[in-house]
Parts: structure tokens; C-alpha cells; sequence
């Protein structure tokens, strides 16, 4: 039964029938779980009555969204109308405001930290809203709010309470009350609740929302930290330095990466094999220049930047074995800024000696994130897993100047045919510190053995005219590429499509079902399917690898399949990835992209490659998800399907030059397999053919 539903609530409530605070205001917030509010005034005082129902709202996690107008003096209207920036004039008048807090009793001031408290701990966040018109700023006058309970119902109600101590203990107010559970009241409850996210998203016509100013956040901390207020709750950021736990022993590989990185001023990259424990050497590194900087009693600042919200899982996790829980920033804004925000200024003040925030590459960019970083004084260690991806043109311009050390962490540090981006990380991160290719960390016992079983799929005789067509386009091209950009672009997408032709070769199929067949009961298969559809003359057939991938295993083979795909939401995606792991129910997954990067299935054993890439990066990410370590796991299979150009004579030398790649990536795939000889027998006609005996 939803709490909500269960008090005695009136449609109205009114100062002559009933008391608005104690019998509508303070019961629907101990049993609530949201609270949205739009008022008319915004005053220290108000926030700090409020806080008398919240006791049993802020230890089941509530959240409090407050927009307010701004309590403006007459020479705050004047400045307005005499052409000051509006926004300075609305910001001083919030923080002067917050500042008048030294003339309330102390009771209040308890009242307020508590307030302060929710604040830093994420669950309050307040906008100040405006209106704009032709005769300057007027006033948001509204009045709505919406508490909502953990089970789906929610109460709105409207009318002239404010949220100012006068108007809830002194004036005489009145509110009308809609339930979302009741006909007769849910249209204008779901009005109101609309009304509301519009406002917060700042849609509402006429009004501008501005955030609430830094300096009042800051004041608000100040005083729930002198009152006492700030106290640890489970789950909350944990300001400490991370520490080597006693149960993880260094190999001798990261113990040397750390040392050369502190010798190197903190600055470099490490470029380790996947499943090496890139994670690892990086907060041992973390550790280590804590450990220095504390010696000189200074703070500091750890930015783990990530591509995927995978990784952001899975840093978020190894940090707090090492005694952190960092600030996750992702998804909304409003999530992480405010508990960011509020934890910087909790250092300025000297309150927290350590921060760790783990940022995914999408919000790292974003004009919010940056400028936080910017103003960031302290010393700030930057890490960039899969460093590479800072590489692009976009986010190597939002690398912070002020990172005093900067790590970069990845197999594959070199960009893809981007020597520029390769360049650029080296300028900012520095050099490489270590290589630890695949052959080490085998030999060192760091990743599982493998055998590599490349099986060679003939093209069909239509897939044959399209690939020699699509040669000849090429090969007419690139004598003129290099001077004219819409030809460039043109050849760009010639190779794409003839890249696709072979990912996308209809015999891999067949071929894939009888290796299936084979490994029918074995649990902890990958497949890695061609991205998006079959290409044809005509364009694309509507084909997707992955579909036939899925029923032929499922359907047909009965093995127990599941696709793992971004079409899945995260919740489904962990379910899936657990399922899988126990070995008990999903055998098989299989995917196009989901799996290359941040995906940590370290019970992997059998690797079937379908899709046909010739960028390093990827295919050593995806030999590298099957090599990992796991019990009684001794060593993977990697079936890998390389489909075999038509051979035409009249196209030979161009078809040499644009095939050697993909035989490169087989032979770097042989040449570390326990089963070297016979894959590289496999692949000897094939290179003899065209003449690529030298790889």
C-alpha cells in the first residue's frame, strides 16, 4: 500500500479549518520519497523550517527540487532597470540571503545545516527563476509543489503558502490538494507534476532558470559542517586516499610502471595488454603521489576519465577497494554537479585532502565539467583509460592545462590512421612508460594461452562482383584522393562498404554453424559479428550478421543465446553479462560492438570473429576479452572467419595492398597462439598468393 495513500489528506487546506504545516506540509514528507516545489520567495529562513519533516525523507534517500524567485530589494530593481547584468544582480541578492544567517537563533542554525547536509549530499538542488520582460524583471509568483512516495503516487497541490518562515508559521494560507490515485483529481495532478518539469528544464516560456549561485552552495556546506551536520552515510563520497589493499600483490611488470611514472614526474603512458590490470597500476600510481603530497600537506584531485559507463562501473568498484568512493559524473548533470561542487569547496575550506571523480569522455567535454575543472587549485592526477580516444580533434581541445600529472592508460595507445591524435596524446601525456605486449604477459603468466584457428570463407559469386567492382572504384580513386577532398571522402566510403563485403561474406554462416556444433555444450562462447546490414549492389539487403548469429545457435543449435547489444538497457545488459558468467544459463553471447570495450568477462573462452577489422585496437580488445585470467581456465580458442578475395588478375596489385591488412591482423593472431604452426600454415597459401610472406 503506498504510504502517500494511507494519511487522512483533504482536497484543501486552509489556516481557519486545519494547520497547512503540521497536517498536509510535514506527514506528506516523512512519507515521501520527492519533493518538487515552485514558490514565489526564496529565504534561509523558510529552508530552514522546512527542514523539521525531512528526518525520515533524507534517510530513504529523498530528493528535493526547489525553484524559487529571487527575494530582490528595491536597489536590486534599480541596478536592473539602469541596464547591470541581471544574473550578478540576482545571484548577489541570493547570497545575501544565505549570508543573513548569523542573525538567526541557533535552533535555526541547526535547522539550516541540515539543510547544508542535503545539500552536499546530493538530495537538494534549487534553480532561481525570472521573468524576463520588455520593462526589465519581474517576479515568478507561482506557488506548486509535488511530493511523491516510493510506489508511484504523488500529491500536488497549489495555493498561496510560500516557502518562507513567515508564510508558514505567521501568515494565514490556504492550498488545494490533488492525488494522482483519484479520478476525480488525476488530470490536475498530472498538470501540475508537467507543469513542473517543464519549469525545472527551463521550457517554460517567459522565465529564465538560472542554477543557484556557487557561493550560497558553499555557505549552506559551511554551516552544516560548523553545526556538526556533515556526517558519513552509507553510500556517500568517501574523501580519503586510495590505498594498495593488503590482499593485492603487485606483479613486477606494474611495480616498474609505477616507478618509472613517478620518476617521469607523473606523467606518461602505460601501454599494457587488455587484462594486464591497467586499472590496478594506475591507482597504484594514485597511491603513490597521495602518499607524497601528503607527506607536504597538500590535496589532490583524481580525474578518471572513461569511454563507456561500463568502465565507469567497473573504476567506480576498484576505487573503493582501495578505501575511495568517487563522484560517478554521468548521465544528468544534476546528478553530479552539485556533489561535486559542494566537495571542491569542501576542499578549498580544508575540509577533504582527496577527491575522485570518474567521468565518462561524453560529460568530461561538456562546457559544466570543464569549468569546474578549470577552477579546480589543487594538484589534480589526470588518468585516461583507453587513452586513446582523447585523441580526437574534440577531446584532445578539453584536456585540462592545470592536470599536474597525467596518465594515460591503453593497449593500443596508437590512433587508427590518425597520426596526428597519436601525436597529440604524446605532447600532453607523455611518453609510453611501458610496453607489455600480448607475448609478455602470457609468458608472465598474466593472460590465459590461446589457439588461434583461422578458417578461410570464400566469397559467393554476387558478393565477388561487388567486391571487384568496388576494387576498381578504388583503385581509379586513389591516385586523385590525396588532392581533391570529395574524392577522399568518396575512397573513404568505397573501403568502408568493401570492408563490409567481407565482414558481411555469406559463408561465414554455414562456416560458423559447423564450429558451433562442434562446442555445443561448452558455455562462455563470444561471437562478433559484422556491424549493421549485408551490403549489396543495390545498397544493403536488411541482413543483420548478428540476427542470423543469434538463430542459428538459439534456433537452430539450441544452444542458450542472447544478443548484447546497446539496445538493451543497462539493467537487462548486467542481468545478462550475470547470467552469462555463472555458466549456468547463457552459453553463448553475441554482439557487434558492446563487447570490445570496458565489458570485463574474464570466464570467456571461445572467441568466434565473424567480423572482419583491420583496426589494431579492436581486434586486440577483442582477442584480449577471452584471454583473461580466470579459475580453472587454462586456456581460449579463437575461431576467427577471413573471407578470400575473388583473385582477379587485372585487379591484383590494388587488391594486394588493400588485403595486406586484414592478413596482418591473422597473422599478429598466430603468431602469440600456442598452435603458432598450424595457423600459420592455415594462412600460407594465402600470403604466398599475394606475395605477403614478409608479415
Amino acid at each position: 500500500m503506498s504510504e502517500l495513500r494511507i494519511l487522512p489528506l483533504a482536497g484543501r487546506y486552509r489556516n481557519s479549518l486545519n494547520n497547512v504545516v503540521e497536517d498536509f506540509y510535514i506527514p506528506c514528507l516523512r512519507v515521501g520519497r520527492r519533493y518538487d516545489r515552485a514558490v514565489g520567495y526564496f529565504t534561509s529562513g523558510s529552508l530552514a523550517v522546512a527542514a523539521e519533516g525531512i528526518d525520515e525523507f533524507e534517510r530513504a534517500g529523498g530528493k528535493i527540487r526547489l525553484v524559487a524567485s529571487p527575494n530582490l530589494r528595491q536597489d536590486d530593481i534599480e541596478d536592473i532597470h539602469r541596464g547591470y547584468e541581471f544574473r550578478r544582480i540576482v545571484e548577489r541578492s541570493i547570497v545575501r540571503e544565505v549570508e543573513a544567517i548569523s542573525l538567526l537563533s541557533a535552533e535555526t542554525l541547526d535547522n539550516l545545516g541540515r539543510v547544508g547536509r542535503l545539500i552536499a549530499q546530493g538530495q537538494l538542488d534549487v534553480k532561481i527563476a525570472v521573468m524576463r520582460s520588455s520593462r526589465g524583471t519581474g517576479i515568478y509568483h507561482e506557488k506548486i509543489g509535488i511530493i511523491s512516495d516510493g510506489h508511484g503516487d504523488f500529491v500536488a497541490f497549489t495555493g498561496s503558502l510560500n516557502e518562507t518562515a513567515s508564510a508558514f508559521l505567521d501568515n494565514f494560507e490556504s492550498i488545494h490538494v490533488f492525488c494522482s490515485w483519484k479520478k476525480e483529481d488525476s488530470r490536475r495532478a498530472t498538470d501540475v507534476q508537467q507543469d513542473f518539469n517543464e519549469l525545472w528544464a527551463g521550457r517554460t516560456p517567459y522565465l529564465e532558470v538560472l542554477d543557484f549561485p556557487a557561493a550560497a552552495r558553499d555557505k549552506l556546506i559551511e554551516i552544516a559542517r560548523n553545526r556538526g551536520q556533515l556526517r558519513p552515510s552509507a553510500g556517500s563520497i568517501s574523501t580519503g586516499w586510495p590505498t594498495l589493499p593488503g590482499n593485492i600483490e603487485l606483479h613486477d611488470y606494474q611495480m616498474e610502471a609505477v616507478t618509472a611514472c613517478l620518476k617521469a614526474r607523473g606523467r606518461g603512458i602505460f601501454q599494457m595488454a587488455t587484462g594486464t590490470g591497467k586499472t590496478i597500476t594506475g591507482l597504484s600510481v594514485a597511491d603513490q603521489l597521495g602518499r607524497q603530497l601528503r607527506a607536504i600537506g597538500s590535496p589532490m584531485v583524481t580525474v578518471i576519465t572513461v569511454p563507456l559507463l561500463t568502465l565507469a562501473d567497473q573504476w567506480t568498484g576498484e576505487l573503493r577497494r582501495f578505501g575511495v568512493t568517487p563522484i560517478q559524473c554521468r548521465d544528468s548533470w544534476q546528478k553530479w554537479e552539485p556533489p561535486l561542487r559542494d566537495t571542491l569547496a569542501s576542499m578549498r575550506n580544508g575540509a577533504a585532502q582527496h577527491l575522485a571523480v570518474v567521468v565518462t569522455n561524453d560529460t568530461f567535454a561538456t562546457p559544466r565539467f570543464q569549468q569546474l575543472l578549470a577552477k579546480t587549485e589543487t594538484p589534480v592526477l589526470l588518468i585516461a583509460d583507453e587513452v586513446h580516444n582523447l585523441g580526437s580533434e574534440k577531446l584532445q581541445s578539453q584536456l585540462p592545462e592545470n592536470a599536474t600529472f597525467r596518465l594515460g592508460l591503453s593497449a593500443t595507445p596508437d590512433r587508427h590512421l590518425d597520426p596526428e591524435g597519436t601525436r597529440a596524446l604524446i605532447n600532453y601525456f607523455g611518453e609510453i612508460l611501458i610496453e607489455l605486449g600480448i607475448e609478455d604477459a602470457i609468458r608472465l603468466k598474466a593472460l590465459t594461452p590461446y589457439r588461434y584457428y583461422p578458417v578461410l570463407v570464400p566469397l559467393g559469386d554476387e558478393e565477388a562482383d561487388l567486391y571487384n567492382k568496388l576494387t576498381k572504384d578504388i583503385g581509379r580513386l586513389y591516385a586523385r584522393a590525396s588532392n581533391d577532398m570529395e574524392s577522399e571522402e568518396r575512397l573513404a566510403q568505397l573501403l568502408r562498404k568493401r570492408a563490409n563485403v567481407l565482414g558481411h561474406a555469406e559463408g561465414k554462416i554455414p562456416a560458423l554453424r559447423e564450429a558451433l556444433a562442434q562446442r555445443r555444450e561448452e558455455p562462455f562462447q563470444l561471437i562478433y559479428c559484422a556491424e549493421g546490414e549485408r551490403p549489396t549492389q543495390m545498397g544493403i539487403s536488411g541482413i543483420r550478421q548478428l540476427d542470423e548469429a543469434v538463430t542459428l545457435a538459439g534456433a537452430e543449435l539450441g544452444i542458450p543465446t542472447h544478443p548484447y547489444t546497446n539496445r538493451e538497457n543497462p539493467r537487462v545488459r548486467r542481468e545478462i553479462l550475470s547470467d552469462f558468467t555463472s555458466g549456468k544459463g547463457i552459453r553463448v553471447l553475441a554482439s557487434m560492438r558492446c563487447l570490445d570495450e570496458g565489458v570485463d568477462i574474464p570466464e570467456a573462452r571461445v572467441a568466434y570473429m565473424l567480423a572482419s577489422s583491420s583496426n589494431p585496437r579492436q581486434f586486440i580488445q577483442r582477442r584480449g576479452r577471452v584471454l583473461r585470467k580466470a579459475n580453472g581456465k587454462k586456456r581460449a580458442d579463437i575461431i576467427d572467419f577471413v573471407a578470400v578475395p575473388p583473385g582477379s588478375s587485372e585487379l591484383f596489385e590494388v587488391e594486394r595492398n588493400l588485403f595486406r591488412r586484414e592478413l596482418e591482423r591473422c597473422v599478429e593472431f598466430a603468431r602469440y597462439a600456442e598452435n603458432q604452426g598450424y595457423a600459420l600454415s592455415c594462412l600460407r597459401e594465402l600470403r604466398e598468393h599475394y606475395d605477403l610472406m614478409d608479415l
